[in-house]
This record gives C-alpha cells, sequence and structure tokens, in this order.
C-alpha cells in the first residue's frame, strides 16, 4: 500500500469513528416519549371533535402502559443483569430510567391538567358531568348507594395487611383503593385494599336521571372508584374510614420463551401469558394526595428505585376512558365516512382477472379494506383456486379474513398460514385462530426459531387455461379489518411472475427448510433489507458525486438502526436530499453542521396512525420505490422476518410520488419538525393555505385514485 492509499483509508477510519458519537444519536426510549407527547397534543387541539380528544388522551395512557410492560421492563431487566452494552446515544441504563422519569413527570402533569382543566368543563358545556364524591347531590348519592349495595358491593373483597394478614398481591394495570382505617377509639391506622372490579363494571357508572329534566338536559357519571370510596362504610362497618386513595402498579409484561426448550411452542406461549399479570412492578401510579407513610409501604413491598413511583392529580389509569366514545353522541365525533373502492372492482367483478390486467394499490383507511375480504373470500369459492398461504400477525377478533380461510378449507382448497403467536398482546388471539385453523385441516404453521415473522403477504394459487397463476397481495399493514379503518397502510395486488415467484419461495422458507435468498425483487429481513437499504443509499450518494440529483425519501414508523443511520450521515455530507417522515422513533439528529445539513425529519400525528412505510429513491430520474411490513430498527431488521417489494407499475409508482408523498411532505397543519437538540417544533400554521394530509386525502378520493379507475 502506498502513503496516498493509506491516507485515504486512515480519513475513512477517522469519518467512521466520527460518525459513531454518541451526540449523534438521540436515545430511542427518549424518542418515543416526544413520539407520545405529540399524542397528548392532539388532546388538547380543539380542532378535533370533544370525544376524539378524549380518545387521545386514552391513546396516550395506553400507550404509556406498554411502553413500561415493555421498554421500561427491559431496561430493568437490564439493570438487575448488569448489562454493559450501551446503545448508540451513550446513555446507560440507569441514565435512561431517571431521564425517563424526568421527562415523564411533566407530560403526566399536563395529561391530567388537560382531562380537569379543558376536557372535563368542555364535557359539562355539552351536558356530561363527570362528578367527584363530592359534587353529587343527596337524591342522588342516595340512588347510588342502593346500586353500589345491589350489584358492586357482592363483588368486593377488600384484603386487611398486617402481623397476620401479608400485603395483598397487586396483579398488573389492576385499579385499587389503599383504605386507611381505626378501630373506635384507637389513633393506630389499619390498611386495607380493595381491588376496583373495573373489568366488570364500566369505569365511569352512569348517574341514572332522577327527573325528566335530567333525561333531556345531561348525562352524568362518576367513576367507580369515586362510587366505591364513598360508600366504603358499608364494606368496614364499625370502624372509622380515615382516607382512601387510587393506585395501580404496572409490571413486565414481556414475556420471554425459551424456544428452544419448548417442545411445544403453543402451549409454550400459552403457559406464558399467564406469566404476564405478575411480572416484576416497574411503576407504581399513585393520587398526589397519598399519605408518604402509605407510598412509603407500597415502597418498600413493591419499589425497587425512586424512579419508579408517579404520583398524579386526577383519576389513574386513564387508558379506560376510551369508555366514553360508546356515547351516542355522533356530534362529537369524527364524521363517518365511507372508504372508497376502486372503480376497476366495481366494474369488473372478477378480481383475478382485474390483477391479471394491472396491478392494484388500495390506500386504507382511504380507500376500503373489504375488496380484501373479498379477494380471499373469492379464493375460498373458485373452483379453480388450488391453495392459499398467508401471514398472519395481528388479525383483531371476529376475524372474516380467518372466516375466509376457514372456508376455504371447508371447499377442499390447501391452506397454509403461519400464525405469529408471539405477536406481543395478540398471543391470546392468534392462539385461538391457529387451534381453529388447524382443527379445519389448515397446515399451520407457529413461525421460525428466533425470530418473528411480521411480513405481511397472501398467495393464492389459481389453475387457469394458460396455466398456473400466483396473485399476491402484499401490505405494509397487518390483515385487521377494525385497525384498517384508522390505520394509513399500502396494500398492492399482483400477479407478477418473478415477485409471485419470490413470495413462494418464501412462504418454503417459512414453512420448510428452504434455505433460498436469491430473491428477483423483495428484500427480505434479516439481512436483506438492512443491506439492501443501505446499497441504496450508497448509490444515491454516488449519484450526487457524478450528477448533483441525489434525494431520498422514506416515510416509515421508526428509523433506529445506527448504521443505517450513519448512511444517511454520509449521504448528507455527499449533498443528498433526504426527507425523512417517521412518526414515531427517529434517533436521526437533522440539521448538524457536516453531518446531516441536508436532511429533514418530519412527523404527522392526527386522526389516523400514520403506518405506511414508503421507501423512495431518485436513482438519477428512474425512481425506485419500495413499499412493505419493516421499519429501520434492529428489531425489524435482525429478529424479524419482514418484506419490502418494489411498486413495479408506472401509473401506481407515479401516483405515490407525485401525490401519496407529496401531500403529506406538505402538510401545513398536523406536521411538527425535529431538531437536533431531539425536541420538535409545529409548522407556523398558513391561514391562506391549510393543507392537512388526512382530510385531503378524504375529501380528494376521486382525484388522487384516478389513475386506478382509468
Amino acid at each position: 500500500m502506498n502513503q496516498s492509499e493509506g491516507s485515504i483509508q486512515l480519513k475513512e477510519q477517522d469519518a467512521s469513528l466520527m460518525l459513531s458519537d454518541p451526540s449523534l444519536y438521540i436515545n430511542r426510549e427518549l424518542s418515543w416519549i416526544r413520539f407520545n407527547q405529540h399524542v397528548l397534543d392532539e388532546a388538547k387541539d380543539s380542532s378535533h371533535p370533544l370525544l376524539e380528544r378524549i380518545k387521545f388522551l386514552a391513546i396516550f395512557a395506553n400507550n404509556l402502559d406498554e411502553f413500561f410492560m415493555v421498554r421500561v421492563s427491559g431496561l430493568h431487566h437490564q439493570l438487575a443483569e448488569g448489562v454493559l452494552k450501551l446503545p448508540p446515544d451513550g446513555l446507560t441504563t440507569l441514565e435512561q430510567l431517571e431521564r425517563i422519569n424526568h421527562d415523564l413527570t411533566p407530560l403526566l402533569d399536563e395529561q391530567t391538567r388537560v382531562w380537569n382543566d379543558i376536557l372535563i368543563p368542555e364535557l359539562a358545556e355539552q351536558g356530561i358531568l363527570i362528578h367527584n364524591r363530592g359534587t353529587i347531590g343527596d337524591k342522588k348519592r342516595k340512588i347510588l348507594r342502593n346500586y353500589f349495595y345491589r350489584e358492586i358491593f357482592p363483588v368486593l373483597t377488600p384484603l386487611a395487611f398486617d402481623k397476620s394478614h401479608p400485603f395483598p398481591f397487586i396483579s398488573n394495570l389492576a385499579l385499587n383503593l389503599a383504605v386507611i382505617l381505626r378501630r373506635p377509639g384507637s389513633s393506630d391506622d389499619l390498611f386495607a385494599r380493595i381491588k376496583i372490579p373495573n373489568k366488570l363494571f364500566p369505569r365511569l357508572i352512569e348517574i341514572p336521571a332522577t327527573t325528566d329534566n335530567d333525561v333531556h338536559k345531561t348525562s352524568e357519571f362518576i367513576f367507580l372508584e369515586d362510587l366505591i370510596a364513598d360508600n366504603l362504610d358499608l364494606l368496614f362497618p364499625g370502624m372509622e374510614i380515615v382516607a382512601s386513595y387510587p393506585f395501580r402498579v404496572t409490571r413486565d409484561a414481556d414475556i420471554e420463551i425459551e424456544e428452544d426448550e419448548a417442545d411445544d411452542l403453543l402451549s409454550a406461549v400459552e403457559q406464558s401469558i399467564s406469566k404476564r399479570w405478575i411480572g416484576t412492578p416497574v411503576r407504581i401510579e399513585t393520587s398526589m394526595d397519598m399519605l408518604p407513610a402509605i407510598s412509603d409501604m407500597m415502597g418498600t413491598k413493591l419499589a425497587k428505585y425512586p424512579h419508579m413511583f408517579y404520583r398524579v392529580n386526577g383519576p389513574v389509569g386513564m387508558a379506560d376512558f376510551f369508555c366514553l366514545l360508546n356515547l351516542d353522541r355522533p356530534d362529537l365525533k369524527d364524521p363517518p365516512f365511507a372508504p372508497a373502492i376502486p372503480e376497476r372492482i366495481e366494474v369488473d367483478p372478477d378480481i383475478f382477472h382485474v390483477i391479471r390486467q394491472r396491478d392494484l394499490m388500495l390506500f386504507h383507511p382511504y380507500e376500503s379494506f373489504q375488496p380484501v375480504i373479498n379477494f380471499l373470500n373469492t379464493a375460498a369459492h373458485d373452483p379453480d383456486v388450488l391453495a392459499i398461504k398467508m401471514t398472519l400477525y395481528r388479525t383483531g377478533t371476529n376475524s372474516p379474513i380467518v372466516q375466509a380461510l376457514l372456508d376455504a378449507r371447508e371447499q377442499g382448497k390447501a391452506v397454509s398460514v403461519l400464525v405469529e403467536l408471539k405477536a406481543r398482546f395478540d398471543e391470546e388471539n392468534n392462539i385461538g385462530w391457529a387451534k381453529a385453523l388447524e382443527r379445519a385441516g389448515a397446515h399451520v404453521v407457529f413461525g421460525i426459531m428466533g425470530l418473528k415473522v411480521h411480513a405481511k403477504l397472501c398467495l393464492v394459487v389459481r389453475k387457469e387455461k394458460s396455466g398456473i397463476v400466483r396473485y399476491v397481495h402484499m401490505s405494509s399493514g397487518n390483515y385487521n379489518a377494525a385497525t384498517a379503518k384508522i390505520y394509513t397502510d399500502i396494500g398492492l395486488f399482483t400477479a407478477n411472475e418473478e415477485i409471485s415467484s419470490d413470495v413462494s419461495h418464501l412462504f418454503n422458507v417459512l414453512t420448510g427448510f428452504s434455505q433460498y435468498s436469491s430473491y428477483h425483487h423483495l428484500l427480505v429481513a434479516p439481512g436483506g433489507i438492512k443491506k439492501g437499504i443501505i446499497s441504496l443509499i450508497e448509490k444515491e450518494m454516488d449519484r450526487q458525486k457524478s450528477h448533483g440529483d441525489g434525494k431520498i425519501i422514506l416515510k416509515l414508523n421508526a428509523l433506529q438502526d445506527a448504521e443505517v443511520i450513519r448512511a444517511l450521515y454520509r449521504a448528507s455530507q455527499e449533498g443528498v436530499i433526504i426527507h425523512l417522515q417517521v412518526r414515531g422513533i427517529c434517533c436521526l439528529r437533522p440539521g448538524l453542521a457536516g453531518i446531516s445539513d441536508n436532511i429533514t425529519v418530519t412527523t404527522i400525528v392526527g386522526r389516523f396512525l400514520e403506518h405506511t412505510r414508503i421507501f423512495y429513491f431518485h436513482n438519477g430520474g428512474d425512481p425506485l420505490v419500495l413499499m412493505g411490513s419493516s421499519d429501520l430498527m434492529p428489531r425489524n431488521l435482525k429478529r424479524r422476518i419482514e418484506v419490502l417489494f418494489p411498486v413495479l407499475d408506472p401509473g401506481i409508482r407515479d401516483e405515490i410520488i407525485k401525490t401519496i408523498l407529496p401531500i403529506h411532505l406538505h402538510d401545513t397543519v398536523k406536521t411538527r419538525i425535529l431538531k437536533p437538540d431531539g425536541s420538535y417544533d409545529r409548522i407556523p400554521p398558513d391561514p391562506e393555505n391549510p393543507i392537512q394530509a388526512q382530510n385531503w386525502l378524504l375529501e380528494k378520493q376521486g382525484i388522487w385514485n384516478r389513475y386506478i379507475q382509468n
């Protein structure tokens, strides 16, 4: 090696070390908290109908529950096991836990402020009154007391805690009352715990109307825990009720399965699910006014670290607020909409003919999920269909997709289904569907050792005059009819021979021992997606050097992988223009001088959950567009079976490049811009030309998808 070659190599090594500097990366957990803050912001946004704002408050709380059960519990495991490996941002495990507590505390204060000071008064203006114990009149208190004694009292079991009664077990996410009691004439405090039966009764108990005027004017509610607290004398007769405080414990719910030691994966998952409710505590939520002596006692029994305590000045467990969306108040909800059905499908009832003629894209929820269901129903009953192969990750309850597969078995079709039993928090649903499919005679596979199957694929094999034809559906979203109404996802139907061959080979990998990896078009993780995406980024860098027109647009849910981020940093340093729209976690810092000057990062949180994944590379004017199931996170790229597929149809590709991507990138209402320090700014409003991507796509269905209709 001559001296100049050695100098070049040294510079490359220096650049690589520089791009590994921890200050260039945002911590994954703290980035997620910023995303959830955006959800909370939507609860304050008066452009949403009132009950939809309460929905966002409930989503914020539900997201936090899962965050603690999975992410924070994982950090606790690392702390207990002394794991020394640091994330790219360099924060130790304890530092992350302390920062999580620091960043969440003001958000929880804001959550209760929004509920107490904004939403409750606005609900009252709309005739929906949320009472506390002090605002119930005597007449209604008597009615509620009778209801409590008849319906709730028999269910409750007070549990004492003293020298002869052990501290009661507090199950995961159970709502509880800590009750302080005294015997007559005694000054000694006694402790009892009551589990609130909010799974058996509504969290908000409707107060019966006492007059005709009440019926016409208002709906009145009281929290279940307040109703119980107001009647504790019935549970503890002869005792003085000193105080009561609601509290809740969150436990580690990230079940671990020793797959290599399990003889039967289905049984192993079933057994592990039951442990979810008895995992190690990771968070204790209490009311703000709980006496220090009580919280100290609970801390001794439940908390290992001070950062586990969260005191709230309002209701504990606001995820239950979803129940308010059951109110029959359409005036306080988003107006319903009818998703479009492409005219090609309406004109030609033969779905196989439609797909043979040309690839077909469906953009949910703006376009209906029903054609996907119809595709499977048709395949189930078509005498020329020989086989159906499918992956199922999250299907929901009462799934029409699974019913179509069961029908296919009744019609004698060969049905092969890969059911991902380890889809977190959907394990029980998936176990039920797996058993039903097995009973029907389907070939059911439970995934690959050590990997989750997250790819969204369906393959239909049909015998036609020309021979065997394979029809494929691929998507960014799950085969779930319910979430298809609230998540934005893009699915693609094709009969392209090379793609259908790729999908056939991939199913053989999933169900058998095939080691096939030479796909024509698909990028398949683990291995293939990271390698393919970094290669495409580097290709844009080369194009930028030679022609100066390098451009990349990525729209996805999360960007965390350090190698991909370093590739994007290198591309920016070369001058490639990079637009990233990342809904949730983004560990890349945009706008750093000399590092990411050419990178902008935006995010949209609105009525629908942005779930679409689109990868655009300018490619010298011959654009390449990929879509699919994968985000750019280590779990997607290393520990899951994921698929990205190219959009080969020129019309569909143009529609994505000229309409779908631009309308999202030019949103001026819901867009936030990521700053180098990890915080976000809202785009300054443009009252003259407000653009809200989701609303525009709802309103312009007949325009943006006109290529489908021609």
